[in-house]
């Protein structure tokens, strides 16, 4: 939703008796006085009674990242999305969420420990243009406590994947960053200590991984290459390896060494070459995008192409094979699980849950492609999405799962209940006319947005075309007819219509474009305003807000424009989506108390505790295998389909509300970390994430400073 014209400076308001003047590119915008406001002079604008607090994050982003899924001792799926790292009890039905981060997470490790983790994040900009660099952070996954935060300021566009070592007892992080010459430096992490530094190559760098028992090899692969890296001191010399007999892949998607020493690669050509061995294995039709190791010493390999998951047992032999669904997307992950289980991310931002005997379960989805439409039931707790992946999903908040998808013939862009409850309006992108289950969707030129009257017998529509356009509905929804349209200086999105009224015009920034807010939305007890704004953020103000500059809370999680706001009916939850980041976030309101009184006091980046929840016992890993659940079928009439578990309550772990600033940031949200002395570059990057995940047709011939090394024979 846009806003085309530009907002004057506060000065420009004038109050004329029972209505207000805006100034909006030289244009007078008349905004009456609501009539339960008895005197405007004496509106008092504060911070809102209720804050926000994250509770459940709807989807996954594997869609160009990989090695992004594990299981940790507590019983979590650890795994991320926009700039949160997710922490996922699937037995429980609980979430928690590491909040550290300024934007995208974009890979991650898991230290020996299994307790310690690192994530790594990309470079981003704030809203007054500032860079947010990118870096490394360690934390523990217990406490949600940050450990360390390496990197600031050495890395350029971001952090491109990153392996803790494991013959030291995990010192060491290794860490790859996505600037042309992708340079491989090794630090000790809790010193915070630049120990080794050195150019790779200019081709893309998919993996890098320290060597079980060798603390001083390391094994960096990806574009028609794999490097071996001899580590002493502060030098780092490299070894290229010589594919000999065996034809030079185009990707060398995957490294992993076994307890055995074998050092194993997986490529674009579907072989996996066992580097020790001087031996290959056609293990895929198509690529080799994960190598994963069991407790037992057997191997799992998922492949590209053909959506399979093998299982190698010692000696490298295929013992079993299973076969993802097309409908999941293609494999971009795979751990394992408890007892006999296996974790599988999906290309298609699905994580499974699965064995060779019963199959998968669908555990995580989200969307694919820029999320735009938001709505929230009338009287249930559901709320519905559209996006630019043609998807219509409906969410249960409640269960936290997927009631039901419909696939468009084009790109949903809006949406909205019929008070019914029992219809749904969507609006496409292109404006085309469709109809489908439950459901109808409306034409108009280009429509950003549309909202059905209280009644339910007007629909309101706004277009690019600068107007806003009105249909008569009737037959519970069923039929619509042409209205009429109407000409605002706000044409864009008629659920904005309210930010050309008194009530809220203490929400607009000082000096904003006016198209720096995407949506916004009172709540249905008339307390708060929620606001979705360019910059990552979600804002909460009090109702009404009609004095400038008024102050509100801000929230962080999404990494891309945050697009859309709702309540919930009850007014319990407010459901966010982000853009292009594709995430949803679902914020609980809670009463603010004293215990939320700002401080002036602040902590540096290395002394906060970055969480959201209270830090987990440790349970020990159960030593007998773990019976799965009946895999959830999927009708073949649904590309995407999940239902709550009506036998398993929801739960929602207590959890210390953060405190608040000066500034209405939460204390324990992501803090930006210090500039450096020259802006980091955004652009100008070498290859793009599909290049990183389908194999090309260039050949490439990497420099090399060092020796070959030769497969032993």
């Amino acid at each position: 939703c846009r806003w085309s014209q530009n907002i004057f400076p506060s000065s420009n308001l004038s109050t004329e008796g029972e209505y207000i003047k805006m100034f909006m590119r030289g244009r007078p915008i008349t905004m009456f006085i609501p009539s339960d406001v008895e005197n405007y002079d004496d509106v008092r604008t504060e911070l809102p009674p209720e804050r926000l607090k994250l509770e459940w994050v709807y989807g996954y982003r594997g869609r160009d990242c990989r090695a992004n899924v594990y299981l940790l001792p507590t019983g979590e799926i650890v795994y991320f999305i926009a700039s949160v790292v997710v922490l996922f009890n699937y037995e429980e039905r609980t979430q928690r969420h590491y909040l550290g981060h300024t934007d995208c997470v974009k890979c991650l490790a898991v230290h020996p420990d299994k307790i310690r983790i690192a994530t790594g994040q990309i470079a981003g900009v704030d809203k007054d243009g500032r860079p947010l660099q990118p870096h490394v952070r360690v934390w523990d996954s217990v406490s949600l406590s940050t450990l360390q935060i390496i990197g600031l300021g050495t890395f350029e566009r971001g952090v491109g994947s990153l392996a803790f070592s494991k013959a030291d007892s995990g010192i060491h992080i290794s860490v790859i960053d996505d600037s042309n010459e992708h340079m491989l430096t090794v630090w000790d992490w809790q010193k915070k200590s630049k120990i080794a530094e050195i150019k790779t190559t200019n081709e893309v760098v998919l993996a890098v991984e320290f060597h079980p028992t060798d603390a001083n090899t390391i094994v960096t692969c990806g574009k028609s290459h794999i490097f071996f890296w001899t580590w002493s001191g502060s030098s780092l010399a490299r070894k290229q390896g010589i594919f000999g007999k065996y034809e030079k892949p185009k990707f060398v998607q995957c490294s992993a060494f076994l307890n055995n020493g074998d050092i194993l690669t997986g490529d674009s050509g579907g072989i996996m070459l066992i580097w020790t061995r001087s031996t290959a294995e056609p293990a895929h039709d198509g690529s080799v995008f994960t190598l994963c190791q069991m407790r037992n010493g057997t191997l799992l390999t998922g492949g590209g192409k053909d959506h399979k998951i093998i299982l190698w047992d010692h000696d490298l032999n295929p013992e079993r094979d299973i076969e993802v669904p097309d409908q999941y997307g293609t494999i971009r992950a795979v751990a394992e699980g408890k007892g006999e289980q296996f974790l599988v991310g999906t290309s298609r931002n699905f994580i499974l849950r699965g064995t060779f005997n019963d199959g998968f379960q669908v555990e995580v989805q989200g969307h694919t492609d820029e999320l735009w439409g938001l709505a929230a039931h009338p009287f249930k707790d559901l709320f519905l999405t559209c996006a630019q992946d043609r998807q219509v999903c409906l969410w249960n908040s409640v269960y936290h799962t997927l009631e039901w998808t419909r696939l468009l013939d084009e790109h949903g862009h809006c949406a909205d209940f019929h008070p019914s409850g029992s219809v749904v309006a969507i609006g496409t992108h292109s404006g085309n006319r469709y109809g489908f289950f439950l459901a109808f969707l409306c034409r108009a030129d280009n429509q950003t947005s549309l909202c059905l009257s209280s009644d339910g017998t007007l629909l309101a529509v706004g277009s690019h075309d600068n107007f806003i356009y009105l249909y008569t509905v009737s037959d519970k929804g069923r039929k619509y007819s042409r209205y009429g349209k109407c000409t605002l200086v706000t044409p864009h999105c008629c659920t904005l219509m309210c930010l050309c009224v008194c009530c809220v015009t203490g929400v607009w920034p000082e000096g904003s474009d006016g198209t720096d807010i995407n949506a916004l939305v009172r709540s249905h007890n008339r307390k708060v305003i929620a606001l979705a704004d360019d910059f990552c953020k979600v804002h909460l103000f009090q109702y009404p807000c009609s004095r400038p500059k008024a102050p509100s809370y801000k929230y962080s999680a999404h990494s891309s424009h945050v697009t859309n706001v709702s309540f919930m009916h009850s007014d319990s939850h407010l459901i966010s989506t982000g853009g292009k980041d594709m995430s949803i976030m679902q914020w609980r309101l809670v009463e603010k108390t004293s215990s939320l009184v700002h401080s002036d006091s602040s902590l540096g980046l290395g002394d906060s505790l970055l969480h959201n929840s209270t830090p987990r016992t440790l349970p020990s890993v159960p030593s007998v295998p773990h019976t799965p659940t009946e895999p959830m079928p999927v009708p073949a009439s649904l590309p995407i389909s999940s239902q709550p578990n009506t036998n398993t309550p929801p739960l929602t772990p207590t959890e210390p509300l953060h405190t608040v600033t000066p500034n209405g940031q939460q204390d324990g949200s992501p803090e930006t970390p210090p500039l450096s002395d020259e802006a980091t570059s955004t652009s100008d990057s070498t290859l793009s994430p599909k290049d990183s995940l389908e194999p090309s047709d260039d050949t490439a011939t990497p420099s090399d400073e060092g020796t070959t090394f030769n497969p032993p024979l």
